[in-house]
């Protein structure tokens, strides 16, 4: 019975995406961990957004800054679990995704016991929101962008800010790591075809968990249990993203990429006779941990080729940021209830996800086989700019939606699976250690950065919306350039990986 499922679910997939049979196994548990993180995330994420905004717009800013500084203490620690020396790669990864599930479970406690008249002990499930009925200002009508922290006890606005920092890591941690195993395990080559297959799993999770979040947003808090769950069902379908195993003289075989003992023996003298691309593996063998916790900076400035890349995510980072205010600040307008604004951020979630799921199922593949990873990474600067020209000449609710809507979709149709690409030339240590500082401290660093812009200026324009994007436009110009560079780079260094394969 259970060969005639994995006979099916072969069928299945392989009409899907082109894949080879000893593929298959690693592909559908990346496909389920993303999938269960996704949900997860978007699960909570009106919850976030619309508890953040109770305390005012005007504190956002100052948020994305809590952010960076708790990301720059959490990202070495994610880092140093991956390099411990007994525990493995894929328990390294099962216990950040329990960690965070568990995390869900007490930030439930907490933000039921910071609401006004709920406690711990007298939990119950009703058929409304506490907030929306204990909170005087819902009632009252006054928008968030009015609402302070005086209006809140001090237990209710610590939760609602470190509810807001804490899942902006749990979606960076998750995300970068889980990838991180992913291009482990796969090649240029492989990755090419399946990534967008992997990440359709990611844009499905997104998918149902907004609109479980649009469908349930009464439940308020209680959907950081179901999150928590899913992150536990993430963490089980990790365990199944290894190398196909084969003993031989207790040695790791990966069938996904037969020549990677070769690769990495050649990988020094590669980088020695090129000048370019990612610094040799050093062995983290008998160093201490500060040095350990380090060395993912370490690798990132020691590479002209990770420092690009570094830059190419800033740049989106800044840019993506500005996107973000621009939509909370037309949501705080057009809703004035929790309720009303977790449904209206799940809605334009759960559409989004809709043509990103069906670009990533039919055109994913097909560009970064054809069109190349250039392409592919140069699309979302390209549209980022058109979109910030068009909402300076039409700045509308309308305009701002399909925008974003635009944005998004291509950037995971296209940009995301090339931008884990870039990463498939590099060692195993840049993989796991410079990797996750890229994704998670640069990524922070450019939301903090475009966190004071805009907060500088939408003070000096005197909140004129349709201005700001006028100033991002030169940030977009470089980042299509710096794009075109590292596109082409990246061509190359596969290459150079190929020739020594062979």
């Amino acid at each position: 019975m259970t060969g005639i499922i994995r006979s099916r679910t072969e069928r299945i997939v392989s009409s899907i995406v082109k894949v080879h049979p000893h593929e298959i196994s690693s592909l559908l548990h990346s496909f389920s961990c993303f999938f269960f993180i996704l949900s997860a995330y978007f699960i909570v994420l009106p919850l976030r957004d619309e508890g953040a905004m109770s305390l005012g717009l005007n504190n956002l800013p100052g948020l994305f800054l809590g952010s960076l500084v708790l990301t720059l203490i959490a990202a070495p620690l994610s880092t140093l679990i991956f390099s411990m020396p007994n525990l493995s790669k894929i328990k390294a990864l099962v216990l950040i995704h329990r960690f965070f599930s568990v995390s869900l479970l007490v930030f439930f406690v907490l933000w039921y016991a910071s609401s006004s008249g709920n406690s711990p002990a007298t939990l119950k499930v009703s058929g409304s929101d506490p907030e929306e009925s204990q909170n005087p200002d819902v009632h009252k009508g006054i928008p968030a962008s009015s609402a302070g922290w005086s209006n809140h006890s001090w237990l209710y606005i610590s939760v609602r800010i470190g509810f807001f920092l804490w899942v902006a890591l749990l979606n960076l941690i998750t995300i970068s790591s889980t990838w991180a195993r992913v291009i482990d395990v796969m090649d240029n080559e492989s990755g090419s075809r399946l990534f967008g297959f992997i990440g359709a799993g990611a844009t499905l999770g997104q998918l149902l968990g907004s609109l479980f979040a649009a469908g349930m947003a009464r439940l308020g808090p209680f959907l950081l249990v179901f999150a928590a769950i899913l992150m536990e069902l993430a963490a089980q379908s990790a365990k199944g993203i290894s190398k196909d195993l084969v003993s031989h003289s207790s040695e790791e075989i990966n069938p996904i990429r037969e020549a990677d003992h070769n690769q990495k023996v050649n990988s020094d003298e590669q980088t020695r006779l090129t000048h370019v691309g990612s610094s040799p593996k050093s062995p983290t063998v008998g160093k201490p941990e500060l040095w350990v916790i380090l060395e993912g900076i370490q690798l990132i400035l020691s590479s002209t080729y990770l420092l690009y890349v570094s830059l190419f995510l800033w740049l989106g980072a800044v840019v993506s940021s500005f996107f973000y205010f621009q939509k909370v600040t037309v949501i705080a307008m057009a809703a004035a209830t929790p309720v009303a604004r977790r449904k209206l951020f799940a809605q334009i979630n759960s559409l989004t996800a809709i043509f990103i799921l069906a670009g990533q199922l039919t055109i994913t593949g097909r560009v970064l086989t054809v069109a190349g990873v250039t392409t592919a990474i140069c699309a979302t600067p390209f549209v980022a700019f058109s979109n910030m020209v068009a909402i300076a000449v039409w700045p509308t609710y309308i305009v701002v939606a399909i925008t974003e809507t635009l944005r998004k979709v291509v950037t995971y149709v296209l940009t995301r699976p090339g931008r884990e690409l870039l990463f498939t030339v590099v060692s195993q240590d840049e993989k796991y250690k410079a990797k996750v500082c890229i994704d998670v401290i640069v990524q922070r660093l450019g939301d903090a950065t475009a966190a004071g812009m805009y907060k500088l200026l939408f003070s000096m324009l005197h909140k004129r919306l349709s201005t700001i994007p006028l100033y991002v436009l030169p940030i977009c110009f470089l980042w299509i350039v710096t794009a075109f560079h590292l596109g082409r780079r990246q061509v190359h260094l596969a290459k150079l990986q190929a020739m020594s394969v062979t």
